[in-house]
């Protein structure tokens, strides 16, 4: 009997054209003898599609079709979770749908951030990546550092600020920042992925359009001192006993490893594995790894770094709990040089989740003192 996985998409991100390419390779790839996909889109708005083909109605931009509003529902410890249909052709089907599996392809905010997991959670349906605890702080970069911190893990110096405080004192915030970090810096939202809306700032005029960009997309800002580096990658694999693959380097086409130089331009360089040093490598894998299990990470993620140049100093930048999955990402391509190919990696993913979701029923969710 086949899997019946459902591959959820979109999103109210600014990431959510990366998740419609991640979720295109992912449902591509999926063996059709061993699953049976269920595709689920969701719009920048929140709507949920289920009917017709919701990859390209997210593509083309979404015409309201009065099929759409679709929600997930608890089913049972055992019985997977009920995805409940509205429109017109939810009466062809009785209206709902039982699935055994989720794979959120979705990144940044609402669905990389715990919010579409705590939905999975309360549906009792086992899902694919990390759990409620890790995909926020995965998310948050300033609460992932202060737990990467916490571990006594590498990192560069960085301050926090918030959009109530640039906004409300954009000289005092600015000067904060001088003070406490040196030029260049770069300004980023703390909550958000694939380089949007990270600027580098070279001076005092830089920063402040630095800041003003990144609080477009967040309250919560951050601001990290620059390093002269190369930036490599590290792909993660597993739940409690988690693996690290062969890094990788990138090699950016602009000044830094921004939106353009990962999606526009093209001209990016990957190496695979990394030209660097065997004992270099063997700290970028272990650190990947207490990254992961730092903030209880599961399934999947990838982990960056910068690698200083002269000294060959590994600083631990971020994790992405679900990182970019087409078949040219960097994540599954650091596995198939590590030996494990792109649907092998799929079907590891959904394993994990089952193994997972197992685990967690075996939690008592009852209580009574004895005597």
């Amino acid at each position: 009997m086949k899997t019946r996985v459902a591959v959820i998409f979109g999103g109210r991100s600014g990431e959510h054209e990366v998740s419609l390419a991640s979720a295109t390779s992912i449902m591509g790839n999926l063996d059709p003898s061993r699953y049976e996909v269920i595709p689920v889109g969701i719009t920048k708005e929140g709507r949920w599609l289920l009917n017709g083909d919701p990859l390209q109605a997210l593509k083309a931009g979404y015409a309201k079709t009065g099929n759409e509003a679709t929600l997930l529902s608890f089913a049972g410890p055992s019985e997977g979770a009920i995805i409940v249909e509205s429109g017109a052709q939810a009466a062809e089907n009785g209206g709902q749908l039982v699935v055994d599996v989720v794979f959120p392809v979705m990144h940044g905010p609402y669905g990389e951030d715990g919010t579409v997991q705590g939905l999975l959670e309360m549906a009792g349906v086992p899902y694919v990546g990390a759990g409620v605890l890790a995909s926020a702080t995965g998310m948050d970069k300033i609460a992932m550092k202060a737990l990467f911190a916490n571990r006594g893990l590498p990192m560069g110096e960085y301050l926090p600020l918030s959009r109530r405080q640039w906004e409300s004192d954009p000289e005092g915030s600015m000067d904060m920042v001088e003070q406490a970090l040196s030029y260049p810096c770069f300004a980023k939202p703390a909550n958000l992925g694939s380089s949007v809306g990270i600027s580098k700032a070279n001076n005092r005029a830089e920063l402040a359009a630095a800041l003003a960009l990144a609080a477009r997309f967040d309250r919560r800002l951050l601001v990290e001192k620059g390093i002269d580096c190369r930036e490599i990658e590290c792909s993660v694999l597993g739940n409690d006993d988690p693996i690290a693959s062969v890094p990788g380097e990138i090699v950016p086409c602009n000044d830094f490893y921004d939106y353009r130089a990962k999606y526009v331009d093209g001209r990016s360089e990957i190496r695979i594995p990394a030209p660097i040093p065997v004992e270099t490598a063997e700290e970028v894998r272990r650190v990947a790894v207490d990254a992961f299990t730092a903030i209880d990470c599961a399934g999947m993620a990838r982990v960056d770094f910068f690698l200083e140049k002269g000294s060959n100093r590994v600083y631990l930048n971020e994790i992405n709990t679900i990182p970019g999955f087409t078949t040219i990402s960097m994540y599954p391509k650091l596995w198939e040089a590590s030996g494990i190919s792109y649907p092998q990696l799929i079907d590891r993913l959904i394993e994990l989740a089952l193994e997972r979701h197992k685990e967690k029923t075996r939690n008592q969710t009852s209580y009574r003192p004895e005597g």
